[in-house]
């Protein structure tokens, strides 16, 4: 989950460094660190704890010359957050350091055997095994930095994404991955060195993604040079970007979460073209086009994913159930991958990450592979993982999502999947086609009613500050509109560090009814359809034991309104649309609070975006 970025060419190293972590910190923020050569052949390393800001600090008065360096933003996963377990890490000898993204499982063992041959350790992580044992390897086997990398991670158990220098050789910079993603940027005479593109894209939009087990060295005046752990020469595919800088700027806004909240029509916009065509009344989603005999045969799909992802999985249930007539189950991918799943040659299985590089989820598929399933993934970042290993897919086009709390990515994830179900639907006669043009019109206009639903931004804004007083928060929906309320309440947990619980409406009355009080608001996602009687009894089932209810409901709704304390409106729509619309005050109402409450929306504490460590 932590970020690296790596630099060497002509240019001065630090200044694209320090950037390149700013970029990244949204992977970790813990702690960050950077590794020069200087031309006197000096390796210096400077940490700071805490964010890229503090280690900027720190080395105002530093010496930051060199042209050949790698930085680290962290996520800590062995040792607490400090200066000492930053990144980068010494080797005994100061002669390498490294960076490390991911964990290596067998550090212990490993550390146990150096220890016996007198080797030390400063700090408590099991990246500074990783550079001590490449380090042995290099002496004891009299080999260059690239073999003793790649012998020593035959030893390896586990993940990573590394970064060495080696300061008797101030022109190579040596990477190497396995289950954590990097990719390499090509320039004039130059090469960068990522976690994602979001630091290359200012210089270059050649790009090579790196595969597992690959390590890649790269020198000043040679091509790039690929092999694996085991010295099997790759031949390097470069791609471009399609990425731009712009997007990965605030553009006024005061956060990035609620700049991508506003970005939402657009990005959905962006998620359909191409795919949604209203006025022939059609959907054409090539990854089931050409795959169509696998989903129509399919006897059961099963939804894997995490967190936000696996919410937008849970409303893919309820629509492939329901249009495409096959039973869906959804999984928590960290589960899945553990459980010993029964899974057939005849099932799909769809796997949903904003990033493509959820270790849980990647490892699930991985498994559900291995037993013959056909994998199609859900994701955004183009040349990701995840998509890389599926047979086939849909990327969600949304541009980099920034706010570690995921926002326009969720609703992309609900069309991408609402197209889905549709396309199945209408292949297996499953639904009629009268229904099939009434959603595949009113998808069109998802992008302008949620417009209308932002408009009602400062009203929510003002409303909020009322609720920074709660401790608890309940959040209640059904049918579509439940893993709606689950989102609501992983909105408002992340950011504002306020605690809440997604629950069906009618499980009210199972438990949770007995923490209903007047400092208990209740958040009800309450639109008119389906359920909507049933809901609106659970509001006065609340309000008859004093609770303060906030409701999102249909315009026009009259019956809410003159019950619930608060009442945010959405435009009417199809009821397997109402997410897209439901979900949206919900995401400015965590925002708000948490504003007001003065944390940290973008980087909230404990957390960061890509989840590439169990």
């Amino acid at each position: 989950m932590c970020g690296i970025v790596g630099y060497i060419g002509k240019r001065k190293a630090y200044p694209i460094l320090i950037k390149g972590l700013h970029r990244l910190e949204y992977r970790g923020y813990d702690s960050a660190g950077v590794a020069l050569i200087n031309e006197a052949g000096q390796l210096n390393v400077y940490k700071a704890k805490g964010k890229v800001a503090e280690l900027e600090a720190f080395c105002a008065e530093k010496d930051t010359e060199g042209c050949i360096g790698i930085a680290h933003t962290r996520w800590a996963t062995h040792g607490e957050p400090n200066t000492v377990n930053a990144h980068p890490h010494y080797s005994e000898s100061e002669r390498l350091a490294i960076i490390h993204n991911g964990i290596i499982e067998n550090y212990a063992v490993l550390k146990a055997g150096l220890m016996e041959q007198g080797y030390t350790f400063k700090s408590d992580t099991d990246t500074e095994v990783l550079v001590q044992l490449v380090e042995y390897t290099q002496v004891n086997q009299h080999v260059d930095l690239k073999t003793a990398v790649q012998l020593a991670l035959q030893q390896v158990i586990g993940a990573y994404a590394i970064a060495i220098l080696d300061k008797t050789h101030p022109d190579t910079l040596i990477a190497a991955r396995k289950g954590s993603p990097l990719v390499v940027g090509i320039g004039e005479n130059e090469y960068f060195l990522a976690s994602d593109a979001t630091p290359i894209v200012e210089y270059t939009d050649k790009v090579i993604y790196i595969d597992d087990e690959e390590v890649v060295s790269l020198r000043i005046g040679e091509k790039v040079d690929i092999t694996t752990i085991n010295n099997v020469t790759k031949t390097p595919e470069i791609k471009r970007l399609e990425l731009s800088l712009s997007q990965l700027e605030k553009g006024g806004y005061p956060h990035f979460m609620l700049k991508e909240i506003f970005e939402q029509p657009r990005t959905l916009t962006d998620s359909m073209r191409g795919r949604v065509n209203v006025r022939q009344d059609n959907i054409a989603l090539s990854g089931f086009i050409d795959n169509k005999e696998r989903f129509l045969n399919a006897k059961r799909i099963i939804i894997t994913a995490c967190g936000t992802s696996w919410h937008a999985g849970l409303i893919a249930m309820y629509a492939i159930e329901e249009y495409a007539q096959i039973p869906v189950e959804v999984e928590y991918s960290s589960e899945f991958r553990y459980r010993k799943p029964v899974i057939n040659k005849d099932d799909v299985v769809i796997a949903i990450s904003q990033s493509g590089e959820t270790a849980d989820t990647l490892a699930a598929i991985q498994l559900a592979k291995s037993k013959g399933a056909f994998i199609f993934s859900i994701c955004n970042v183009v040349g990701a993982s995840i998509p890389r290993v599926s047979d086939s897919g849909c990327y969600t086009h949304v541009g980099p999502e920034i706010g570690v709390a995921s926002t326009k990515a969720f609703t992309a994830q609900v069309v991408a999947l609402t197209m889905l179900a549709l396309c199945i639907g209408k292949e297996k006669g499953t639904m009629s086609h009268e229904q099939y043009l009434k959603i595949v019109r009113e998808l069109g206009q998802i992008p302008d009613k949620i417009e209308r639903v932002l408009g009602q931004n400062k009203r929510i804004a003002d409303f909020a500050k009322t609720f920074t007083y709660a401790q608890n928060f309940i959040y209640l929906g059904r049918g579509y509109n439940f893993p709606v309320a689950m989102e609501g309440a992983l909105k408002l947990k992340e950011i504002s560090y306020i605690h809440a619980e997604g629950y069906p409406a009618a499980e009210m009355k199972h438990g949770p009814i007995a923490l209903i009080s007047q400092e208990m608001p209740v958040v009800v996602v309450a639109p008119r359809c389906g359920t909507y009687e049933k809901v609106v009894s659970n509001i006065q089932e609340i309000k008859a034991r004093k609770g303060r209810v906030i409701a999102v409901v249909t315009e026009g709704d009259e019956l809410v309104s003159k019950i619930a304390d608060y009442v945010i409106e959405v435009p009417e729509t199809e009821e397997c649309l109402t997410p897209l619309l439901t979900v949206i005050p919900l995401q400015l109402l965590a925002y708000h609070i948490a504003v007001v409450k003065g944390c940290d929306v973008d980087q909230p504490r404990n957390l960061a975006k890509s989840v590439t460590v169990e």
